[in-house]
């Protein structure tokens, strides 16, 4: 069994390796992950809370957390990651206020934050597109992280940002680690989410994901198949053929005998 890294051993291998992160679902995805000798992982919540996962990835830091607009206040966010900390997750996510940010690390919760394309917020730098193509917006992106390492985040994820941006940002940062998304080898973590890689899905398929199996088509198969076997199940009722004896409980002769007289 693999040592599982902590908050230390991740900064220490800083400008040193990548490391390799997968969003994940369910505990087969996570026991496939740590075989794999994936290094960190997002995972819900729920499969935090599922006691099998840490049994299924002993050796993958894990981070979890919720989109900050299903969160009420700070204590319900220190609530959510003292639960999540003592059920075996490693770090929480908050795309919050730096404020928040500030109030959880100073309760020595292990906080990754968010820059770039961030879903839960990019109404403000113009939806779901690239953040960092213009000198001003790599400034601000700079500044983010900066804000970020002082308020007490260990990481951020980085979504969607030229690398040549990413990675001038990510040399400056001192302790700041820096989890690509679409933002370039110059980064500390490589970071896809796993049904993209297993390409189980027929959506748009984002630009900065590579798909490495074809899981949809194994998934119309299968359905292909279920629907077969329903259909044969219906045929064998209507003519006849199901149930066939070797599926039937049979009674002793002498007992059914006895029920037939008594009825």
């Amino acid at each position: 069994m693999r040592k599982r890294p902590t908050v230390a051993d991740l900064r220490a291998l800083k400008g040193k390796k990548q490391l390799t992160m997968l969003r994940i679902f369910t505990v087969e995805e996570a026991a496939a992950a740590e075989e794999a000798g994936i290094d960190v992982a997002s995972v819900p919540p729920s499969l935090i809370r599922h006691p099998d996962f840490r049994q299924a990835a002993p050796g993958i830091f894990a981070m979890t957390g919720v989109d900050h607009r299903e969160m009420g206040s700070r204590e319900d966010y220190l609530r959510l990651s003292c639960e999540m900390l003592m059920k075996g997750a490693d770090a929480m996510y908050c795309s919050a206020s730096l404020e928040t940010v500030s109030y959880l690390a100073r309760e020595h919760i292990p906080i990754v934050g968010h820059v770039g394309l961030v879903p839960s917020r990019a109404t403000w730098t113009g939806g779901f597109k690239a953040v960092g193509k213009t000198a001003e917006q790599a400034l601000a992106l700079l500044r983010e992280c900066q804000a970020y390492e002082d308020a007490g985040a260990f990481a951020v994820e980085i979504e969607v940002v030229p690398e040549e941006v990413a990675s001038e940002i990510s040399r400056r940062m001192k302790k700041l680690l820096l989890w690509s998304m679409g933002a370039g080898a110059g980064c500390d973590v490589q970071y896809l989410f796993a049904m993209d890689i297993l390409g189980e899905h027929k959506d748009h398929m984002p630009r900065h994901s590579k798909v490495y199996r074809n899981f949809a088509a194994e998934y119309d198969r299968l359905q292909r198949e279920r629907v077969a076997a329903f259909a044969e199940f219906k045929a064998d009722v209507d003519e006849g053929r199901f149930p066939e004896e070797r599926y039937l409980v049979k009674m002793d002769p002498g007992e059914l005998a006895k029920f037939k007289a008594a009825l």
